[in-house]
């Protein structure tokens, strides 16, 4: 019944938008959403004229891309409201909420739609490939999200500028971070070693393989799956996250931390290393504090993934779904569908990839009358929204180090999960079951809790459901 009702409202959209006049009629009308696209916002109407052109000049295709307005604040809550109350846009960024959305059936198997394209087929990484044979409605065409951490380089500089190789390292980075004056306000020890926000998803991306936490499941002394986040190779990383806590080393306000208020931590000194979830939000970093320092020649050191006690490596992908992506309506008409696919392949091609990663010409970039491009300040600030396609080689480089660094670590360290996609009755008990996770996490980190509660916790976990997830697993894995 939903979906029929859907299906009326966006026929109707899609007929007032061609009725509105005859130079409207002669394109196809492709509705956007996304919580950085705003109506009536210079920035976002330049880019997205700039994607009508390229597709124009790409085979000759009008398509008229409309910004559907959505609050950037609780995105997804926002979004889900649209989609439920009816208005369904034809190409729609998700963070979140979509599974629900493909249980209603309003969301395009995108595979078929992938095939047909020129460019977006060949430029998909191997994680991206294996989640669209496990869940076709989400693409992301962008290295997978693997924080890393980045220092000041000269605030590495002044301890040495040697790189931290294990986790004893990294002890002995905080440590001296915390003790140095670095920041120069003529107080040592106000100087946090490390700082997150939220939760410790940051951290578990370097530790994780360190401590032996392999993957969301691993197998206990007799044979069985069990769930990671009860393992005794768990119960070693919150011990030394709390460890960390207790020496003044790792923020412990980093629960009520909102991702700005970690950044400024960083920029003001007040922490000396923050993760990065990709290389553009590296450079970012990077930009952001050459900007909070102006007149000091200021970069940052991607720092590397430490060996532990129980291996090395970044922490295992999920390849089960996407967390996050573009999605295309099944509510749209085939003529549609098409036509939103075709931007997807624009930005995926050579000369998209210039739209969509390098921003604007004479604000991002400068384009000389000989063709040579300079590269402008404001670029650090710039980021794709749709693709970052892996053979594109840009016409002057300027990442950073820290960020070409990163993803030759995203590529050296990928390991695939070993996660899947849980039915929809579930779901209740993964949200419990993680609530329990977080809290308890929390209270061992902030020292509220001991770890000699970690029984305690782990009984916890298992009757908020995550016995019932155990269970189910063990019927999935083999």
């Amino acid at each position: 019944m939903l979906r029929r009702h859907l299906l009326m409202a966006g026929t109707a959209i899609a007929m007032t938008a061609v009725m509105v006049g005859g130079a409207m009629a002669q394109a196809t009308v492709v509705r956007i959403v996304a919580g950085d696209l705003v109506p009536d916002d210079p920035a976002s109407e330049t880019y997205i004229k700039n994607i009508e052109a390229g597709v124009k000049a790409m085979d000759g295709s009008d398509i008229d891309l409309q910004i559907v307005p959505i609050a950037a604040s609780s995105y997804a809550d926002k979004l889900s409201a649209l989609l439920l109350g009816g208005d369904i846009p034809d190409l729609i960024y998700f963070q979140g909420g979509d599974q629900k959305m493909v249980e209603q059936g309003i969301l395009a198997d995108l595979n078929p739609l992938i095939a047909s394209t020129k460019f977006l087929k060949n430029e998909l990484y191997g994680h991206n490939v294996e989640r669209m044979k496990n869940y076709p409605y989400l693409v992301y065409d962008f290295p997978p999200r693997a924080p890393q951490p980045v220092i000041r380089t000269d605030w590495l500089e002044k301890l040495g500028g040697k790189k931290p190789e294990t986790v004893d390292d990294y002890t002995a980075l905080f440590q001296a971070i915390h003790d140095g004056d670095l920041d120069g306000d003529g107080t040592p020890g106000n100087t946090l070693g490390l700082t997150a926000y939220v939760n410790t998803n940051e951290l578990d991306d370097i530790f994780n393989q360190a401590f032996g936490v392999t993957g969301t499941w691993m197998k206990d002394a007799s044979g069985q799956w069990v769930a990671a986040r009860v393992t005794e190779q768990e119960k070693a990383k919150i011990a030394y996250y709390a460890d960390l806590a207790a020496k003044g080393l790792f923020d412990k306000e980093y629960v009520t931390n909102k991702f700005d208020v970690k950044e400024d931590k960083f920029y003001t000194g007040k922490a000396g290393v923050i993760f990065g979830s990709s290389a553009e939000t590296v450079g970012i970093y990077g930009g952001k504090m050459a900007a909070a320092h102006p007149g000091e020649d200021i970069t940052l050191t991607l720092l590397p993934v430490p060996s532990g006690p129980g291996g090395q490596g970044l922490q295992a992908v999920d390849v089960s779904k996407e967390s996050r992506g573009w999605a295309i309506s099944s509510v749209a008409s085939p003529e549609t569908q098409a036509a939103a696919m075709k931007v997807m392949d624009f930005l995926a091609s050579p000369e998209g990839q210039v739209v969509d990663r390098m921003g604007f010409e004479g604000t991002h970039y400068t384009k000389a009358a000989d063709g040579t491009i300079t590269v402008n300040p404001d670029m650090s600030t710039w980021y794709a929204r749709f693709s970052y396609a892996p053979t594109w080689v840009p016409p002057t480089e300027w990442r950073s180090q820290a960020s070409l660094d990163f993803l030759a670590s995203v590529s050296k360290w990928f390991k695939p999960d070993n996660s899947f996609v849980w039915p929809a009755e579930y779901a209740p008990d993964v949200d419990a079951a993680e609530n329990v996770y977080r809290s308890w996490v929390a209270k061992f980190i902030t020292g509220e809790a001991g770890m000699d509660q970690w029984d305690t916790y782990v009984a916890e976990w298992n009757a908020a459901g995550g016995q019932r997830l155990t269970d189910y697993a063990r019927t999935v894995l083999k």
